[in-house]
């Protein structure tokens, strides 16, 4: 599984992807940063992470995984993955991990701005960790949608707007329903915020995830198997 991520990792290194997904989440991080605290006069960060979450990581998750799986069809490179001998349980975890680096990479450059605010007066401690706690919890559950679109489909393009459709439907789906307006993953993700650690909604996102990244698994053996 190592040498996957390895190899992941080189692949958003090595082209621009990579270094374009984290330079827009650390330009959004400080355009929302001079927003909703500086302009603000406030050392709340929650708004910060409230924003990121709400557009940033619809815009670029689809990016970051849209090619995990379908791109290695366009690059030559399914036949060696479906017949390595590395169970496609590993790569699939792998892939995941590496592709949920590049949002966790940005999100901890976020300590820059906490110690900006210590200037003036010092942040709550707890709610910046419980809601970076939340965001990446969140960003682990879009990127398993993002990793189950591109397997299902041999065009980026396609698993990029599928991944999108996903989020979209998840954050903003709920609201069309009054009844199931509370089922939300934004508004889950709002418990963090307010400094609590709720731990149904951590095993909401935990299960969430786990399900997506199983019928990746599925979907990937079944074209092994075929190969």
């Amino acid at each position: 599984m190592g040498a996957v991520i390895k190899k992941e990792l080189k692949s958003y290194f090595l082209s621009p992807i990579g270094y374009i997904v984290i330079g827009i989440f650390l330009i959004a991080f400080s355009t929302f940063f001079y927003l909703t605290t500086i302009q603000s006069s406030t050392a709340d960060l929650t708004n910060l992470f409230y924003y990121i979450a709400l557009y940033g990581l619809m815009l670029v998750t689809p990016l970051i995984t849209m090619s995990t799986f379908s791109g290695e069809k366009k690059s030559g490179t399914d036949q060696i993955l479906l017949t390595a001998p590395v169970s496609m349980t590993g790569v699939v975890i792998a892939k995941f991990l590496a592709a949920l680096l590049l949002i966790i990479i940005p999100t901890l450059c976020t300590i820059i701005y906490y110690g900006i605010l210590c200037f003036w007066e010092v942040p709550d401690i707890s709610i910046y960790l419980t809601s970076m706690l939340g965001f990446i919890l969140l960003s682990t559950t879009f990127v398993s949608f993002g990793i189950l679109a591109s397997s299902v489909t041999e065009s980026p393009i396609i698993a990029g707007i599928l991944t999108f459709a996903l989020i979209f439907a998840a954050t903003w789906g709920p609201y069309e329903i009054e009844s199931l307006s509370n089922f939300s993953l934004i508004d889950q993700f709002i418990t963090f915020l307010y400094g609590q650690i709720d731990i149904a909604t951590i095993v909401l996102f935990v299960t969430i995830t786990i399900l997506f990244l199983i019928s990746t698994i599925i979907v990937m053996q079944r074209k092994k198997c075929i190969k």
